[in-house]
């Protein structure tokens, strides 16, 4: 690598995959954010379902303020938006359509301060997943995903 390449790129070409160049790298980068989004969100959607029961998330809701009847939508959305990413679905669109949950999500940790092993949880947890649904809507599927095979076949 040339002398006048700074020392995060040096660093970045040096953890970059074995064999692989640092441009042909960001597609396993991108689908990396996109299965650990998708796991996350199956995990969430999974609880309400599972732990928090349906009745129980639609009662969480209500007490936060948000319409008890949010719950059956957010839950399955949670649940099936999770998966549409992990396989690389409509990663774009899915990843979009999640900002909405996540910042419902960051509104109710806004006031219990900064840090999510606050009492009731604070905000950033909540915020970064925004962030990186955003980023992932902004990057696509990349590599191992649904949407590059149909984009491959185009």
């Amino acid at each position: 690598m040339p002398s006048n390449v700074s020392s995060p790129a040096r660093l970045a070409a040096a953890v970059a995959l074995p064999g692989i160049g640092m441009d042909a790298a960001v597609p396993y980068g991108i689908a990396l954010l996109r299965i650990a989004l998708g796991v996350l969100l199956v995990a969430h959607g999974a609880l309400k379902f599972l732990v928090f029961t349906l009745p129980g998330t639609a009662m969480f809701f209500a007490s936060v303020g948000f319409p008890a009847w949010m719950a059956y939508v957010v839950a399955p959305a949670e649940l099936l938006g999770g998966l549409a990413l992990i396989v690389g679905f409509q990663t774009r669109l899915v990843a979009t359509l999640t900002v909405p949950i996540l910042l419902g999500a960051l509104s109710v940790h806004l006031g219990n301060g900064w840090v999510f092993s606050s009492p009731d949880g604070g905000w950033e947890f909540p915020a970064f997943l925004t962030v990186a649904a955003l980023a992932q809507a902004l990057l696509g599927g990349g590599a191992a995903s649904l949407d590059a095979r149909r984009d491959a076949v185009r």
